[in-house]
């Protein structure tokens, strides 16, 4: 190194000036080591992203993107597919015999191979004649804008880590959340708002709780916003009134001027990056989030659309509105999120699972429906769907009422629309029991790589240098663009 690190006016010796006195032993090593985790190791040119300046301004895509937004509807708890969207005439048929096949139990004191038949019917709806569940029977009615994925598979049974596959490309905990690699890929179109905006549930967050919108080891600029489940969403929006108007714009702007002075001295500092940008993005939120989550101008016809006039719907219906006024608004992704994981119907499931759609059904088949006629579908994905699907066999034997179904990450279901994808179409098959996926089976790396396609974002080349490594949300995996669902093959 040119410089010396120890001053010799000093008899003080750091641990860095201990290290570069013993720089021919094992010194040298540490030393080495220590600057790499500093981003002061000289680099090839082209590798790493540790001296790139983050923010949300807008980027440029890799090629023409169909979809500008996003909207993720997470039914946390594994939503019951062969029940749902998935039918299963022969399980039906062979209700209360024995599988012969080989199942793997999360719970194995409380399983059965005894088949349990759906109890709900299902028919042929819309136009296409997908066939859905009487359990949602709002979602029948948009179904020809719906793509319905029944080969949708982690193949893992727990929660935790099908979540993290699901919402971060890999079944282990740590790494950034969909969110966040869509806008670190692509920024906002509003600064005024937060680019990635996470929606909790009054009765509590999920599970894997504040982990699911995490930035993992991206700048903290990429970790989602959490908006709170009941007014007022944003803390702390409005100033004392002795603060407001030209002396908070005063000392804002002399905060601004103080941060980036000091951010010159250390370029590269992504959490101070990041506390600049949130500085910045709550002057603009005082007036632009209060009038983004005030739903009181929207029609009663809107309101009530998404069941705000009924006491099952109104929570849901409310986040599935304001969902639509962020995207409108150019929000870029938005993730709204059940209490724990009320689809996780272990038992009792003639009553748990109407009582999960009741709640959501309504309001998402709205929500399709408004963004189609404001003409925002065409551009913005909503998702609908959880982490695993149930198994077809009974758990909890006994008395009728106490019968439910474990964990299944083997083959399940989930629903795509607008943004790029092709409606009125099912993709993919189950076995004839809804256990496994076997035609066209859908890996979580083929989602991500097909949703970010939509985006305009080849997912090979969107890359984060972490870990001595370019990393993907697909974690270089082997998959592919599923381009049989998209409207523009």
């Amino acid at each position: 190194m040119a410089e010396q690190i120890i001053p010799d006016n000093t008899d003080y010796l750091s641990r860095r000036g201990f290290l570069a006195r013993n720089a021919m032993g094992i010194g040298g090593i540490a030393l080495a080591t220590l600057l790499n985790q500093e981003g002061l190791l000289g680099k090839p040119a082209g590798i790493g992203d540790e001296n790139k300046r983050f923010d949300m301004l807008p980027k440029k895509p890799h090629h023409e993107p169909q979809a500008k937004a996003m909207i993720s509807l997470f039914m946390n708890g594994g939503p019951s597919h062969m029940d749902l969207l998935d039918p299963k005439p022969e399980l039906t048929k062979r209700n209360g015999t024995d599988f012969q096949g080989d199942i793997t139990y999360s719970f194995i004191k409380a399983a059965s191979k005894k088949l349990l038949g759906s109890p709900w019917k299902f028919k042929k709806q819309g136009n296409c004649g997908t066939e859905v569940s009487e359990l949602l029977p709002k979602l029948s009615e948009v179904i020809d804008d719906v793509c319905v994925i029944r080969s949708a598979h982690t193949n893992i049974n727990g929660h935790e880590p099908s979540i993290w596959s699901m919402n971060t490309g890999v079944p282990k905990p740590g790494r950034p959340a969909l969110g966040s690699w869509i806008t670190y890929g692509l920024g906002t179109e509003n600064q005024n708002l937060p680019a990635y905006l996470v929606m909790t549930d009054p009765g509590g967050l999920p599970v894997d709780g504040v982990r699911n919108w995490s930035n993992g080891w991206m700048p903290p600029l990429f970790q989602g916003t959490v908006a709170r489940p009941k007014e007022p969403r944003i803390l702390n929006l409005n100033p004392p009134s002795h603060l407001k108007g030209e002396l908070q714009a005063q000392n804002l702007q002399f905060l601004k001027e103080l941060n980036e002075k000091h951010l010159e001295k250390h370029p590269g500092e992504s959490d101070l990056e990041a506390r600049i940008a949130s500085y910045e993005l709550a002057a603009g939120m005082q007036t632009a989030a209060l009038e983004a989550f005030d739903i009181s101008k929207e029609t009663k016809a809107t309101q009530d659309m998404y069941g705000l006039d009924k006491d099952p719907t109104r929570e849901y219906g409310t986040r599935c509105l304001i969902a639509r006024r962020l995207v409108e608004r150019g929000v870029r992704f938005v993730q709204l999120f059940i209490a724990g994981q009320i689809w996780d119907n272990h038992s009792n499931i003639i009553n748990a699972l109407p009582s999960c759609c009741q709640k959501t059904d309504q309001p998402s088949a709205a929500l399709l429906k408004d963004l189609k006629q404001r003409g925002l579908l065409d551009s913005t994905v909503v998702h609908w769907g959880g982490e695993i699907g149930r198994l077809p066999v009974t758990q909890n034997q006994g008395a009728p009422e106490k019968a439910g179904r474990d964990h299944n990450g083997q083959g399940f279901s989930m629903w795509l629309a607008g943004g790029g994808f092709k409606g009125g179409i099912a993709y993919g098959e189950t076995d004839e029991f809804g256990h496994k996926a076997i035609v066209n089976k859908f890996s979580t790396n083929n989602y991500h790589a097909t949703l970010l396609h939509l985006f305009g974002i080849d997912h090979k080349k969107l890359t984060f240098f972490y870990n001595s490594r370019q990393q993907t949300i697909t974690d270089n995996n082997e998959c592919k663009v599923v381009k049989e669902i998209l409207a523009k093959g």
